[in-house]
């Protein structure tokens, strides 16, 4: 037999004609005597019915269960008055059987590919093959593609090329550990699996390859969240004698493209905020702007007050006090705001304080909250009318270390603008722009915002200088509170190179050992660039609406790192680990 029409092929166009078609058995029905397959192949689903008059085909009907890969010949039929299903293609026909071929059986399966959501993920992770069958899991994949032909397409036209760089390399630091592969022939040395492109990317700037992109497989060994991966791929994309006005406005069209010509959508304007706007008034640097609540900053109201939770904070340098007004607020109930207040102590705060307002006109007898009592009439009048409240509102306050109030109501901001559902658009794009070049890590140590390849606007003494004022050409394009991707203007020029690198304490040997052959293109002749990377994954993850990366990826990892489908990682045998001279310390190797 010989397959003539995909399933969803088979319409009232063909009625009368005999075909064949071929995939697998979805549905098995038994009625009357009569047994009704749901057949599905990569482009839909059609009825076959299997009748008993022919006594050796419905024989091998019978033996036939869900998931067999069959070809089955027949005549297409109009389906009998009521039983037509509008929500199929095929949905008016169904195929009369008069052969049956078992192309290959299938054992019971673990889980209905139909009845999946009660399933959980390490059993679909450990039968991927059968997961990847739904219907959910075969449109994200067959979108990933479209996009990705989409955007060389795009890429292509604007005379950018593909370039691929190697896989083994040296570990650099990229801020987080790399996986390291132990060469047999430089015995106690090792490759690393590269966490990004970037100096080879930079290095193709100075031999002369003015555009560049390439879907890069990039790997970080650290702990995994939804949208995080130890193998994942970005779209990387660097230019020569370009400023960051150019690959914003490149990467804004190329986004706006790849949504309308694979989801007919349009992300209309991208806004342009700074980085301290970001985080003085949503928390973060990647703010979901759909939200329409905002912190506001009431430290200077505090500073007098009597009450040490706010009057602390108010006076420290270092710390913030701020508000969220929620619009509606008194929907909340106190059982929510309790669950709100253990919530902001994952983030390290210590507590919650809100004010409820039942009459602003009435000033302090207008409110009601635990705290009001300790607050001065004065302070409670100017907190009005900075935050504009309106009866029926609810402020929640951060006090405290700056990060943890950023950190905390950054998290609740959307939480309570999920529970009730005030986003007011379904996509809300922007670039986050003017990154400070370096913060303090929890040693004091300086460390760079993006990486220490990033340019600053900035000569290279006055960096020396203060280091900490000094802002960077870097960019980051955010979509729906997801960081979709980074960039920046890089660092051309080997003076201001070597000065980053002093600053980072990494002395001339070290930077020597892990890029030379950078340093050593800057000074080659080596021309301005600039570029930024996409997580390629979680675009995807965002057009399909999935909740993880893992929903977008043939064969992704668990949280753990490991492949349930592979087993993987798995031990190696002794006479591999002999050849590449590595012994076991401290654990204990099973034979």
């Amino acid at each position: 037999m010989k397959r003539t029409h995909k399933c969803n092929q088979v319409t009232a166009a063909l009625i009368g004609q005999e075909i064949t078609i071929s995939g697998w058995i979805q549905r098995r029905r038994d009625h009357g005597g009569v047994i009704f397959f749901d057949v599905r192949d990569e482009d839909g689903l059609v009825q076959v019915v299997y009748n008993p008059e022919s006594k050796d085909i419905f024989s091998m009907a019978e033996t036939c269960r869900n998931e067999f890969v069959i070809f089955s010949k027949g005549v297409v039929s109009e389906r009998p008055v009521g039983t037509a299903n509008d929500n199929l293609v095929t949905g008016e026909v169904e195929i009369i059987a008069s052969d049956l071929q078992i192309l290959n059986p299938s054992l019971p399966i673990p889980f209905q590919l139909d009845e999946y959501s009660s399933v959980g993920e390490e059993t679909r992770l450990k039968f991927r093959f059968l997961d990847l069958r739904r219907t959910e899991m075969q449109d994200n994949l067959r979108l990933r593609s479209k996009v990705s032909t989409s955007l060389r397409s795009y890429l292509a036209n604007e005379d950018f090329i593909e370039i691929e760089t190697p896989l083994l390399t040296k570990a650099t630091p990229e801020g987080a550990r790399d996986y390291l592969v132990p060469s047999r022939t430089f015995p106690g040395q090792f490759f690393a699996l590269p966490q990004s492109p970037q100096l080879f990317k930079q290095t193709l700037m100075a031999s002369g390859f003015e555009k560049y992109f390439q879907f890069a497989k990039c790997f970080r060994d650290e702990d995994l969240r939804a949208d995080r991966q130890p193998e994942f791929t970005q779209l990387d994309i660097e230019m020569s004698f370009a400023d960051s006005k150019e690959v914003m406005s490149l990467i804004t069209k190329m986004i706006k493209q790849v949504f309308k010509e694979s989801l007919s959508v349009d992300l209309g304007d991208f806004v342009e905020i700074t980085y301290l706007e970001a985080i003085e008034k949503y928390g973060v640097d990647k703010p979901d702007l759909r939200n329409p609540l905002e912190l506001v900053e009431v430290k200077e109201l505090f500073k007098e007050c009597d009450f040490k939770v706010f009057s602390e904070p108010a006076n420290d340098k270092d710390s913030r006090i701020a508000a969220i007004k929620v619009p509606n607020g008194k929907l909340l109930t106190r059982k929510q705001i309790d669950e709100y207040t253990e919530f902001v102590g994952n983030y390290g705060a210590k507590g919650l304080a809100y004010i409820r307002v039942e009459d602003p006109s009435k000033g302090k007898e207008g409110l009601q909250s635990p705290i009001i009592k300790f607050i001065e009439d004065s302070i409670i009048e100017s907190l009005i009318e900075t935050l504009e409240v309106q009866e029926g509102d609810i402020i929640f306050f951060g006090a405290g270390k700056r990060n943890i109030v950023n950190d905390s109501l950054a998290a609740l901001r959307d939480l309570v603008a999920k529970d009730l559902d005030l986003l007011t658009c379904e996509w809300a794009p922007c670039w986050v722009v003017d990154f400070p070049m370096f913060e303090k890590n929890k040693s004091g140590e300086l460390t760079p915002l993006h990486h220490p390849f990033t340019a600053p606007n900035c000569t290279a003494d006055e960096l020396k200088d203060d280091p900490l004022s000094a802002l960077t050409e870097a960019y980051d394009i955010v979509l729906n509170g997801t960081e979709l991707g980074g960039g920046s203007v890089r660092i051309h020029d080997r003076l201001m190179q070597e000065t980053v690198l002093k600053l980072l304490n990494i002395n001339e040997k070290e930077a020597e050992e892990k890029f030379g052959f950078l340093i050593s293109a800057l000074q080659h002749g080596c021309p301005p660039h600039a570029g930024l990377a996409i997580g390629f994954d979680r675009m995807i993850m965002l057009m399909t609406g999935s909740d993880s990366i893992r929903d977008v990826i043939a064969f992704p990892k668990t949280q753990t790192a490991s492949c349930l489908l592979t087993e993987a990682p798995g031990q190696a045998a002794q006479e591999q680990l002999e050849e590449l001279h590595i012994r076991f310390h401290g654990l204990e190797k099973e034979d």
